[in-house]
Parts: structure tokens; sequence; C-alpha cells
């Protein structure tokens, strides 16, 4: 299992590092044993929180009341709470990126950003 996922009580945790203010939200690799995810909101009254919770629901095709942030509000660093039948789902995503990288070849002369469909 990737270093940022792990299960305990029936639950999966995911570490992430929060990058908020971008343009869209979007993964952008693993590094240092989190998933940075780049937030399309800003970090004000919880709105990066929010939006990231629905980015992942989005994602992951659940609802958003099934993700639970675990600790981080107030920080880039944070711990969501998934439930384990989205394990399958998120380990395809995590295995589509690139290790230390936050982009993946495909554009000439510019990278470009990875974003699950």
């Amino acid at each position: 299992m990737d270093e940022c996922v792990r299960e305990k009580d029936g639950r999966i945790f995911l570490d992430i590092k929060a990058a908020p203010g971008a343009s869209r939200s979007l993964l952008s690799g693993i590094r240092g044993g989190r998933l940075k995810v780049r937030i399309a909101a800003a970090p004000e009254d919880g709105r990066a929180n929010a939006e990231l919770i629905a980015f992942f629901a989005k994602t992951l095709g659940c609802a958003k009341k099934e993700i639970t942030l675990i600790s981080g509000e107030r920080s880039r660093l944070k711990t969501i709470a998934l439930p384990p039948e989205l394990k399958g789902k998120l380990l395809g995503l995590l295995n589509a990126l690139p290790a230390d990288a936050g982009t993946v070849p495909g554009s000439p002369g510019q990278n470009r950003q990875t974003t699950p469909r």
C-alpha cells in the first residue's frame, strides 16, 4: 500500500499536503509520505477543507459525508478518513501518479499536471 495510505479500525486514512489557492483542484504527486493536492479554494473560513472533501468525493464517486477530515483543519498537512470500499479506487489513482514529481511527461516543452478522471 502507498506510504500515504493506511488502514485502521475499518477505515482508510490518507495523509495529504494541501496547496490551497490553485486555479483548479487536482492531485499533484506523492512527496514526503503525503499526497499533494492542489485545492481551488482559498484557505479562509474552511473553504479549502470543504473543497478538499468535495474534490475527493467527486473523484472517488462517493458522498461528501463519507469523507472525514481527521486532522489538519488549520494546517496544510491533513489526514482524511475514507470508507474501506473506496480502497481500490484510491490505490488506482495513487498508482497512476508519479512518485516524486508533480507532473507527468506529455506536453512539449512543458509538463502537464495530473488530473484524475
